[in-house]
């Protein structure tokens, strides 16, 4: 039987499209009491955010692969390779933040003047 592939964000996004990956995310989300787990290991909590009628859902929380479907397809389906995480350690773990020392070491001032 062939392995099928995550490689392309096309065949990435039919996945994260699929019924049986939304029903996956569901069990993993229940799993984790809606709660990231980072979070929650750090002595923290930070919860899904609430549905309001007539304004579209904040995303608070991703269902993150462990081990990602593009280099471990055969664990893409598998509910132990799923943790789910709020948006900013989601964005930790996939090296896309920058720390806030390095942001305003960078940021280039208004005024070069003394402020008193």
């Amino acid at each position: 039987m062939p392995t099928i592939e995550y490689k392309t964000d096309k065949q990435k996004k039919s996945f994260y499209n699929s019924r049986a990956w939304r029903k996956l995310r569901q069990q993993a989300l229940e799993r984790d009491n809606y709660e990231c787990q980072w979070c929650k290991r750090e002595g923290k909590v930070t919860v899904d955010s609430i549905k309001e009628e007539g304004k579209r859902k904040e995303i608070v929380l991703n269902v993150d692969h462990k081990y990602p479907i593009e280099h471990y397809p055969k664990l893409a389906l598998i509910l132990d390779n799923l943790e789910t995480l709020c948006i900013y350690h989601h964005n930790v773990k996939e090296g896309r933040t920058i720390d806030k020392i390095s942001r305003n070491k960078n940021k280039k001032k208004r005024w070069d003047d003394e402020w008193w």
